[in-house]
């Protein structure tokens, strides 16, 4: 059986960049659209739709909220991942592959480099014969801090 590989992100820098990829796809950029974009570069770690709506500048509806977000993704400039028993979190994809790592405990969310986890996937590689990602659904632990406490 062959897997299709994964799609590649585009390599948005700005949200002129991502508005102008959305008009060369036939959709228009409405005030909402354009809020969400800044809510969402304004982000330094994936977010929820429910926080982009509330972050927003300017009221966005939940249901819009998500119709961009899938938007978003299907145009490869945006992300989502599940990181335990909360919502999906979307994230941009301009920053390249990332994995995660998720606190089962707080829920902090923490991006790491493909390469660092190399070593765990070579492993699994060998003892199992499996490929992984940690990207849509991140390895989910403790962080430092829950561990502490």
């Amino acid at each position: 059986m062959t897997v299709a590989p994964e799609r590649q992100p585009l390599r948005f820098e700005t949200i002129d960049e991502v508005t102008e990829a959305l008009r060369r796809a036939g959709h228009r950029v409405t005030v909402p659209t354009r809020v969400l974009l800044e809510a969402l570069f304004a982000a330094d770690v994936p977010v929820s739709a429910e926080r982009l709506a509330a972050d927003a500048a300017t009221p966005v509806e939940l249901p819009t909220v998500y119709r961009n977000l899938e938007r978003l993704e299907q145009l490869g400039a945006v992300r989502h991942l599940h990181a335990g028993h909360g919502p999906g979190l979307y994230v941009l994809a301009g920053g390249g592959d990332r994995d995660y790592l998720a606190c089962e405990r707080c829920g902090r969310v923490a991006a790491v480099e493909p390469e660092d986890l190399e070593a765990l996937r070579a492993q699994l590689r060998d003892a199992y014969g499996y490929e992984v990602r940690f990207s849509h659904f991140p390895m989910v632990g403790r962080c430092e801090a829950c561990r502490s406490a």
